[in-house]
């Protein structure tokens, strides 16, 4: 399954890529986010990887995102892998003005398992939706310093 979403942040591109490209600001706008860890590579280059871990529905769970391609100020691109899918994700960055940013990500999911197969038949929007809740939360992230409120 593949997918394209857009947002437009009222900064600057410089401003945006500051604030995205801060592994720290994660947990402000990627609910569930508990922490993460550093496993290889140089942070923020090609080829580094991190372990994200989530709790989502009060189920634990965890990501390793791998950045494929880094050309910074205009493109930041990931794999992420997980128990049963595969995803890679093209992150592209355009200034539209001194004080807007456009945020186009491109999604592309591959089950690796059975499981996995059947919710993205059944179930596509939830990906999408995820995605789009994504961009929202760091859109009031990166605009009002409003992180996501964190569930007990």
């Amino acid at each position: 399954m593949t997918y394209t979403s857009e947002i437009h942040i009222n900064l600057s591109l410089k401003a945006f890529i500051c604030k995205f490209n801060n592994v720290e600001n994660l947990k402000h706008w990627q609910e569930g986010l508990t922490h993460y860890d550093h496993i290889y590579g140089m942070p923020g280059e090609t080829g580094s990887k991190i372990q994200l871990h989530y709790v989502l529905n009060k189920k634990p769970f965890f990501l390793i995102q791998t950045i494929s391609e880094s050309k910074l100020p205009h493109k930041l691109h990931f794999t992420y892998e997980s128990n049963g899918l595969y995803n890679i994700q093209e992150n592209y960055f355009k200034a539209i003005s001194d004080s807007e940013t456009v945020w186009t990500t491109r999604n592309e999911y591959i089950p690796t398992n059975f499981k996995m197969r059947m919710m993205l038949l059944v179930m596509p929007k939830t990906f999408i939706n995820q995605t789009k809740t994504y961009l929202k939360n760091f859109k009031s992230f990166a605009e009002n310093e409003t992180a996501v409120i964190r569930k007990k």
